[in-house]
């Protein structure tokens, strides 16, 4: 997929504090562009452009011409500021206050990096929103009916946990248990390092574990838990705080505290990048032992990086496939090709999310290129049909 301007950028300073946050409509497809809204600190306009785009290609990836669900435009949202922040939630509400025109009318936005959807919803609400993805309801058959559909989806729980918080994790760990059949790699003995333990990091944690994978290293804001003969997930999971930070005194005996960027250069065969972009570049990716880099994180590897771990031998399996499911999660709910149940949201996700990988790796293979030429290769073959049976604006 060739980089293109986008359709739409726009820049908000809060008058209150002088924050900066952003817009970005990459295209609309129907009318609608989709695409979540993060919170963090140094974020910038070329960060939310490169997502925004991103979001645009996971889009036409899941475009299934049988399903109900059938694809919209990519965008992004992004604030500079630190969840953390005292004056974050403030900051967030007048951020939507100011971008309610553009969700009222064309783009759908939810949880992203730094964000929970509840805070969100809390937020938008105060903004004076009816829903943050209104702008797609008039795309739906029945309005009332898709708008409960979800609503109960995300009132379920598994194990304490909101399926919201599961589907992308769910995506993720099948996208790595698909290659990992491919190379003909028994999941048991097979060793897992995870970069962030929020909601993405923390759902594909617990779904390689029960897959029977090792999870030896996980990584938050305050450094890297190890346990070279794994670490109890379930629990650190249950001893998390609602930024992903792990509460040191739940720790067991064996396991070991490490300097935070430690999860590099751990003794693992996956390395699973779930937090912030940019996390590994040209200064660090020799420090890497895996094999496989996994992009449950938006935008993770830096092209530059990606390329010196190719030619090591290191396979990047690229976002913009592996944690596509978390989006793809809600349009399949909302538009009703799943229900608000979570074994059928799992086998589904499970389905689609092989299916899709699989695909990836066939084209990587068949062209000699790596897994992400390959996806944008899928991209370009998808855009024209979408764009012959929805049209859109570039």
């Amino acid at each position: 997929m060739t980089a293109r301007a986008p359709l739409m950028s726009l820049v908000w300073t809060d008058h209150v504090t002088g924050r900066q946050g952003f817009l970005v409509v990459d295209r609309l497809v129907r009318g609608v562009a989709s695409g979540g809204l993060r919170m963090r600190p140094g974020c910038t306009l070329e960060e939310v452009t490169g997502l925004a785009r991103g979001m645009t290609m996971k889009e036409a990836l899941h475009y299934d011409p049988e399903a109900r669900y059938v694809p919209l435009g990519g965008a992004k949202g992004g604030i500079d500021c630190d969840p953390r922040d005292p004056g974050a939630y403030g900051l967030l509400v007048r951020y939507l206050r100011a971008m309610r025109p553009y969700i009222e009318s064309f783009w759908t936005t939810g949880e992203d990096l730094g964000l929970t959807q509840d805070l969100i919803v809390r937020a938008a609400a105060e903004a004076g929103l009816v829903s943050t993805v209104q702008a797609v309801y008039p795309l739906l058959d029945d309005e009332a009916t898709a708008r409960k559909r979800l609503a109960d989806a995300f009132a379920v729980e598994v194990d304490g946990i909101g399926l919201d918080e599961l589907a992308g994790g769910c995506g993720v760990a099948e996208s790595l248990l698909a290659a990992l059949d491919r190379a003909g790699v028994p999941y048991p003995g097979t060793r897992v390092a995870v970069q962030g333990l929020g909601t993405m990091g923390g759902a594909t944690a617990r779904f390689l574990a029960r897959a029977g994978l090792t999870v030896v290293a996980v990584a938050d804001i305050k450094g890297t838990i190890a346990n070279p003969a794994g670490l109890d997930i379930d629990a650190l999971l249950a001893a998390r705080d609602r930024y992903g930070t792990v509460n040191r005194r739940m720790l067991r005996p064996g396991d070991r505290e490490l300097p935070g960027d430690a999860w590099l250069s751990a003794d693992a065969e996956v390395v699973v990048p779930a937090a912030v972009s940019y996390a590994i570049d040209t200064t660090n990716q020799d420090r890497i032992r895996a094999r496989w880099i996994v992009e449950a994180a938006n935008m993770p590897v830096l092209p530059a990086a990606e390329e010196l771990l190719a030619a090591r031998g290191v396979t990047v399996l690229p976002d913009v496939v592996v944690n596509s499911g978390t989006n793809a999660w809600w349009w399949w709910t909302l538009f009703g090709d799943i229900g608000a149940d979570a074994e059928e949201a799992f086998a589904h996700i499970r389905r689609s999310m092989r299916a899709l990988a699989d695909l990836m790796l066939d084209r990587a293979d068949a062209d000699g290129t790596t897994p992400r030429a390959a996806a944008h290769a899928l991209v370009t073959d998808r855009l024209p049909m979408i764009a012959e049976r929805f049209g859109w604006h570039r």
